[in-house]
């Protein structure tokens, strides 16, 4: 059993919580700006001043309301900077967040408002009260709601009193680590999602790791732009470490606007899952393919990967050099204007991003920091920085953070970030975490001697074959993804003689191929068995393959006439394939298959 932990973690003051860290940023840099929202053309600044009043205000009427400290309180809504304004508030009250993605549908909200015992809810719109209003009755315990479209800040501020106000304060200052700050449900992959206990202490101790862990880029001097959903427990780490540091907070307006957001507020770094890294990948080589400079562009993209690659040796060579400045000048810079032309660090999250790609962002000049985490450790576990870093990687733990590679492969975690159990689900919670804190991962890796760690696979995702093989999907499956042709892999071939795949098209990226390959206005649909196609996603399928012995290889697969999504329930809200649900629906393509 191969272990290693971080030494170096920052010992947190026990009156220091998200709350006081936002506060004490209000009195030493009131007007900062914490928080900007989109209006007309640009943006609009919220000093860290205002954004505290706010927060104190919107909390006072949350005390006036009746709210006892630990009353739980729902939010359902999308990115935007109100969603930060009522955590907070949710939090400086003495309550406990429960966050709803947008995109969930009736049932899941019932589930989440019911099994929290959530007693107010606040949606984003009506169309989001609605689906709430269609549960109502049977989660009677929540008889309070309030829809942010409708007025929701100001009517709750109008609440406020001073006696409220008064208990506010109390109520901030008696908030201790071991306290309820958040229920974040998981995604859900299988069965229903399970809410992680996240407390006050798993929060203020990752934020001020992170601190530690990435100075040049966690500081008062750095602006990101807040798209991913914050529902999330990824994007609400990131909310609460820049808050926490200054880090201005700019909430995009959505993904159609997200490429003209990036160029007004020039974000000097960007977080992401790697499916947004692809695209933008993709979206450039299908641009220079149109314009009919594809070999150029196949030429950067080669220097920009050997160039990175030579980082970890010898050093770029003087021929290298030489055709990596011709390339920024020509490309690169281009492609760092997609970004808003500033951003010199990428983190990524959420899945693997690839070597290929990591390397290939470097080289252009926007280093991608890979980390590795799960909701029940309060996102962070591990994270390659600025000055640790390991291509291929997820990074090493977090300061204060041990992992260990069980006998069986599972990576296990301990540290300050490490959830208190499953909400009212005592069996998973044993199941999860041992006596003495090590918490099982459910994902397979390796460590290397230096503390970087690998993700090979989900332990519960192995496949055996009817021949007794061992198969991790998420090798082939990620290899394969890279591809610009293709959007989403399944692997399958449990019990079965041999792996097989079930595979969806970019249908951004397809116009661009159709075009190239002489099938232009060609539906995909009408494309799944076409020649051409095949044999582009048969070479993406050969790439995967040369990842893994013969036995384990992918022997056959099936083009899908249309996109894996989240509103289809196949894709969990953070993009990962609910296998289970593709496997129900395209029971008789795996059939077909074996048949």
């Amino acid at each position: 059993m191969k272990a290693f932990t971080t030494q170096g973690d920052v010992s947190v003051s026990p009156t220091d919580n998200v709350v006081s860290a936002l506060l004490s940023r209000a009195e030493t840099a009131p007007d900062h700006p914490a928080l900007a929202y989109r209006s007309s053309g640009g943006f609009v600044d919220i000093s860290t001043a205002a954004f505290a009043a706010e927060v104190r205000e919107v909390a006072a009427g949350i005390v006036a309301l009746g709210l006892e400290p630990g009353t739980r309180i729902s939010l359902f809504s999308a990115t935007r900077w109100e969603f930060t304004l009522f955590d907070y508030a949710i939090w400086a009250s003495g309550c406990a967040a429960v966050t709803i993605y947008e995109s969930s549908s009736a049932q899941q909200v019932e589930w989440i408002v019911g099994n929290s015992d959530s007693q107010m809810i606040i949606c984003e719109t009506e169309a989001h009260r609605a689906v709430f209003d269609s549960v109502a009755g049977r989660v009677a315990d929540c008889s309070t709601a309030f829809v942010i479209e409708d007025g929701a800040v100001g009517q709750l501020k109008a609440l406020a009193t001073d006696e409220a106000r008064a208990e506010v304060d109390r109520r901030v200052s008696a908030i201790k680590h071991g306290d309820l700050a958040s229920l974040v449900y998981t995604s859900g992959t299988t069965g229903k999602p399970k809410g992680c206990v996240l407390t006050h202490g798993n929060f203020i101790w990752e934020s001020r790791q992170l601190e530690v862990m990435a100075p040049q880029v966690i500081n008062a001097r750095q602006r990101q732009l807040m798209f991913l959903p914050l529902a999330h427990v990824w994007a609400r780490l990131v909310e609460v470490a820049c808050v926490s540091s200054g880090v201005t907070i700019y909430y995009s307006t959505g993904i159609p606007q997200l490429m003209e957001e990036m160029a007004i507020v020039k974000p000097t770094w960007v977080f992401s899952v790697p499916r947004v890294f692809e695209k933008i990948y993709n979206a450039a080589k299908q641009k220079a393919d149109s314009e009919g400079k594809g070999r150029v562009f196949d030429r950067a993209v080669r220097v920009a990967i050997d160039y990175s690659t030579t980082l970890d040796s010898t050093g770029p060579g003087p021929w290298t050099r030489l055709q990596h400045a011709l390339f920024d000048r020509l490309v690169y810079a281009k492609l760092r204007a997609v970004l808003g032309g500033e951003a010199e660090y990428a983190f990524s999250g959420g899945a693997p991003l690839g070597v290929r790609l990591a390397h290939f962002f470097r080289g252009i000049g926007i280093t991608a920091l890979e980390g590795y985490g799960l909701t029940e450790t309060t996102a962070g576990a591990t994270q390659n920085t600025p000055d640790a870093m390991r291509i291929g990687s997820v990074g090493r733990p977090f300061p204060g953070t041990s992992i260990k590679i069980a006998d069986d492969g599972e990576v296990m975690i301990k540290g300050g970030q490490i959830f208190s159990g499953y909400w009212k689900n005592a069996a998973a919670t044993e199941e999860a975490l041992e006596p003495d804190g090590w918490f099982h991962s459910g994902d397979l890796g390796e460590i290397d001697d230096d503390g970087f760690l690998s993700i090979t696979g989900r332990k519960k995702e192995i496949i055996v074959t009817a021949g007794g093989k061992n198969v991790a999907p998420a090798v082939l499956e990620d290899r394969i993804r890279a591809h610009p042709l293709i959007s989403q892999v399944v692997v399958v071939g449990e019990a079965k003689p041999f792996i097989a795949a079930l595979v969806t098209i970019d249908e951004d990226f397809l116009p661009a191929w159709a075009s190239a390959n002489g099938k232009t206005g060609t539906a995909l649909a009408d494309l799944v068995d076409d020649s051409d196609l095949n044999a582009a996603v048969q070479s993406a399928i050969d790439d995967g393959n040369n990842a893994v012995s013969r036995a384990e290889a992918i022997k056959t697969y099936r083009v899908l006439p249309q996109d894996l999504t989240i509103e289809a329930g196949e894709l969990t809200p953070t993009l990962k394939v609910r296998r289970e649900i593709v496997a129900r629906k395209y029971e008789a393509v795996i059939a077909d298959i074996y048949a």
